[in-house]
């Protein structure tokens, strides 16, 4: 199984779809908000969200559903990344609840040569994310520093292979 590509394997206008989805539970929303702080009513406060919210009822913290999204485009997308350099812009368009399980697919937009190592490319991409019913809920753009086939090809010829790690030997 492949996990990421090398510059030559993107096409520009290629839509990777991602599986399998990930069904959003209480639980990984209240501890997403509790790691990073969020300590929004909205998300962790389920009488707050039912009285004082038009949705009636908490709403998944919007980083999430982002992350979730990056995650779930890595192998497809940055499983080889040297870098990712940017997000152009990420926008949430509809919200998501407990419950909800979100899907993803990536387009590439475009793609260049790096014009200072010879041995790597930039590659533009915009990741969507769904609801099981279709509705978007998530969209963001990025680019992407990924290695060129012969940069793999010269540190296998050096010993090491970016395919496969070595690990440390056991004592």
């Amino acid at each position: 199984m492949q996990f990421g590509r090398y510059y030559e394997e993107f096409e520009v206008g290629a839509v990777y779809r991602h599986w399998p989805g990930k069904t959003v539970t209480e639980y990984d929303d209240h501890l997403f908000c509790l790691l990073t702080m969020n300590h929004h009513p909205l998300h962790l406060d389920a009488h707050y969200a039912e009285s004082a919210s038009q949705f009636g009822r908490n709403v998944v913290v919007g980083n999430y559903v982002y992350s979730l999204l990056l995650g779930l485009s890595v192998p497809d997308v940055s499983g080889k990344a040297i870098a990712n350099l940017e997000v152009e812009s990420l926008r949430h368009v509809a919200p998501t609840f407990h419950g909800d399980t979100i899907y993803g697919e990536t387009t590439v937009l475009d793609k260049r040569e790096s014009e200072s190592k010879p041995d790597r490319g930039v590659v533009s991409v915009e990741t969507r994310g769904y609801k099981q019913d279709g509705t978007m809920v998530c969209v963001f753009r990025r680019r992407v520093m990924v290695p060129k086939r012969a940069y793999a090809a010269t540190t296998v010829a050096a010993g090491v292979d970016p395919e496969r790690p070595s690990f440390p030997e056991p004592r």
